[in-house]
């Protein structure tokens, strides 16, 4: 058993180290600055500029953080401090459902619904033309995808404070609503934020439904109604078609272990802070 955990965890160092020792020589050619700031993707002229992809990761992840954190927050206070035990079963059967719906019909929900309702009925409005297949679309997919993980975490955070903490609200003549607001949310604060990012970690690495509803294009978003090309998008679109190209596979091996660190710096810290509240209440 023992053997099996630390084999679990040299797995992740070997999967970190094949993705740089890949990415290496790309390296020899361009410096890591070069390469995140240009917004040049040229392989076969042997321009990798990463800055499109980054900021499409980047845009995408904020707008399904917007749209999410709210109904997330809201919905497991809720479920914690006002719900029957009826109702709480009939939703968490929902959120075990929607988590396990795979990503690829997500993204055909996207295709179906979301890219033409922004491209008939929303971007109209705003700008004059828009094909749908947007950063928007690709945030209200992505958004959609990790609620039901953001409603988890949140109560699970909520669920570890004390009732005391409740009652002695309650005793001292506060409302449900002032306990949860004063009382809940102040002291659950850090595991927020660590849910958050967690959920971040989990939106980041997101491919195929992106990918359905973003657009794909390799250029620097400047509004909500921009296409744009995630760095999954990227390596799931491009691998194994063009690597003929010289470098082409480091420059894909870069755009993984970026990804790589990404996800495993907001994990580990998510789940530390999650780990020190859980004791807090204890």
């Amino acid at each position: 058993m023992f053997s099996i955990t630390v084999f679990s965890v040299l797995l992740v160092v070997l999967i970190g180290l094949g993705l740089y020792l890949k990415s290496v020589p790309i390296f020899d050619q361009n410096s890591f600055w070069q390469l995140i700031s240009s917004s040049e993707w040229r392989p076969g002229s042997g321009q990798f500029g990463f800055l499109p992809f980054i900021a499409g990761t980047i845009a995408i992840t904020l707008i399904a953080i917007v749209l999410a954190l709210p109904i997330a927050l809201l919905s497991a206070l809720f479920l914690t401090e006002f719900s029957k035990s009826y109702l709480k079963k009939w939703v968490f059967t929902a959120l075990d459902i929607l988590a396990g719906i795979p990503s690829v019909v997500y993204g055909v929900w996207g295709t179906l619904f979301i890219v033409p309702w922004i491209s008939e009925k929303l971007a109209p409005n705003f700008v004059e033309y828009s094909t749908g297949y947007t950063v928007l679309a690709g945030g209200i997919v992505l958004g959609v995808m990790i609620l039901p993980l953001l409603i988890s975490l949140f109560v699970e955070i909520f669920s570890a404070v004390p009732r005391e903490f409740r009652d002695a609200a309650l005793s001292l003549g506060a409302t449900k609503w002032q306990t949860s607001k004063f009382v809940i949310l102040r002291k659950t604060f850090p595991g927020i934020l660590a849910a958050v990012i967690l959920a971040v970690s989990r939106a980041f690495g997101e491919t195929i439904a992106v990918l359905m509803v973003c657009g794909n294009l390799p250029m620097v978003p400047h509004s909500l109604f921009d296409s744009c090309y995630p760095l999954p998008a990227l390596i799931a679109n491009n691998y194994g078609e063009m690597l003929s190209v010289p470098l082409y596979e480091s420059a894909l091996m870069l755009a993984a272990f970026l990804l790589f660190i990404v996800v495993f710096i907001f994990n580990a810290s998510s789940r530390a802070v999650i780990y020190r509240i859980e004791r807090k209440f204890k």
